[in-house]
């Protein structure tokens, strides 16, 4: 499956650290690149597909994320860190830092709620510390406060500055001239049209999201 493996260069950004709020704008000023979360691997049970694109840059230490989605009757329920985001409305990113089994889920829900995690496997993950949470700048468009549902065609976006220190069993310095393996996805569980869209296409028989054998990978310039 590794022949179909997307790649993405990510670029490295110069100046002061970026905050959530300014990288919908300085990834348009500096012309970053969008891909698309368009896999729907599991078709036949789940077959919704939103349009869902994001663009991922970096500054040495930290991660820039933007999320654009489009969709119907999007979900905000969770409010609090390390909720259960998966069944709102949500955006995720999991990455293996290095050759290493183990890989970090960070999933976010449209109101820029976190859930933050590492492990070698969905079972066992270990939950990121507080401390370590708030050190994830978070903006959205919808803002940060739960809603519940809002019906009908939504169009909603999220960015997020993630700092290395996020990557809290590492210790990484920087971030440039590595390569690592990543996958991005979209998911609702608990949205009217349950989804499970993969950037990276995860060729097995039911939704599992934990399959770092399917990542992809990013190269930081």
């Amino acid at each position: 499956h590794h022949k179909t493996m997307r790649q993405i260069q990510v670029r490295q950004l110069c100046g002061r650290l970026q905050s959530a709020a300014d990288v919908p704008e300085t990834f348009e000023k500096t012309g970053i690149n969008y891909h698309k979360i368009d896999i729907v691997n599991w078709a036949s049970q789940y077959p919704y597909c939103p349009n869902v694109e994001f663009a991922v840059a970096h500054q040495g230490d930290a991660i820039l994320l933007h999320y654009r989605v489009e969709e119907n009757d999007t979900r905000a329920v969770v409010g609090n860190d390390l909720g259960a985001v998966w069944e709102d409305s949500c955006c995720e990113f999991f990455i293996s830092v290095d050759e290493g089994a183990d890989y970090y889920n960070l999933e976010t829900n449209c109101i820029g709620t976190v859930l933050l995690c590492n492990g070698e496997g969905r079972d066992n993950r270990t939950k990121a510390p507080a401390a370590i949470l708030n050190q994830i700048d978070r903006w959205a468009s919808l803002g940060r406060k739960p809603f519940g549902q809002r019906e009908g065609r939504q169009a909603w976006e999220l960015a997020l500055a993630v700092p290395v220190s996020a990557f809290f069993r590492h210790h990484l310095q920087t971030l440039s001239g590595r390569t690592m393996r990543a996958n991005f996805y979209k998911c609702g569980d608990k949205t009217p049209h349950p989804h499970f869209l993969s950037w990276n296409r995860i060729s097995i028989p039911a939704p599992n999201f934990h399959r770092p054998d399917f990542f992809g990978e990013l190269t930081f310039l």
